[in-house]
């Protein structure tokens, strides 16, 4: 493979993305470093900087593969044929999520400062793969529901996204969480990513 070619490029990028996710499943974004990402991969950290300038540039580029693989399954759901009612597309789109928890855990607890820190390029391409989620969803809610209007569909969207940015913390509290919870009588029912979503989803569609 010739040196500087875009397949290098492209695997070593992969390669730094996939080491800060292994980190990111046992550390919390503040602990990880670049020296720390640099250690799991087959370079040095200093050739980390020639293809990310600050590490949320690649939690950045891993949030951007997260919605790549929801948008592949929210294809899996547009190519089935119809009719789908509102509680068989609830727990479709439930799943899609429930599958999603690193990505859900990226927009709950450092989206801002994924964006904020990361060069204009990155945020750009970012922002592509996240319409064409919008997009991908919003052609799930065309086909199967035929009688949304568009401003149903926006609704919709403007419902779940925001729903999107907390469900990760209200339903994956740490053990420290749980036992302040318990101290201080906090009387809750927990809830699954799958099921929290899926009573929402059924909720916004039930006129439909």
């Amino acid at each position: 493979m010739p040196k500087g070619s875009e397949e290098l490029t492209n695997a070593r990028k992969e390669e730094i993305v996939n080491a800060c996710e292994a980190l990111y499943e046992t550390m919390s974004f503040k602990d990880i470093t670049l020296q720390e990402i640099g250690r799991k991969t087959s370079f040095t950290r200093t050739s980390i900087y020639n293809y990310f300038h600050t590490k949320e540039e690649i939690f950045l580029s891993l949030l951007e593969r997260e919605h790549e693989l929801w948008i592949r399954d929210l294809e899996k759901i547009l190519e089935k044929p119809r009719p789908v009612s509102s509680g068989e597309f609830a727990g479709e789109l439930a799943g899609t999520l429930e599958k999603r928890k690193c990505m859900l855990k990226l927009m709950s607890m450092n989206l801002y400062d994924l964006e904020i820190n990361s060069r204009m390029e990155n945020l750009v391409s970012f922002k592509k793969v996240y319409a064409r989620t919008l997009e991908t969803l919003s052609g799930c809610l065309k086909k199967f529901f035929a009688s949304m209007t568009d401003l149903d569909i926006q609704e919709f969207l403007y419902a779940l996204f925001p729903f999107l940015f907390g469900v990760y913390p209200y339903t994956e509290a740490s053990e420290k969480q749980k036992e302040a919870m318990e101290l201080a009588h906090v009387q809750y029912i927990r809830y699954s990513i799958y099921e929290i979503t899926k009573s929402l989803v059924m909720k916004l569609l039930q006129n439909f």
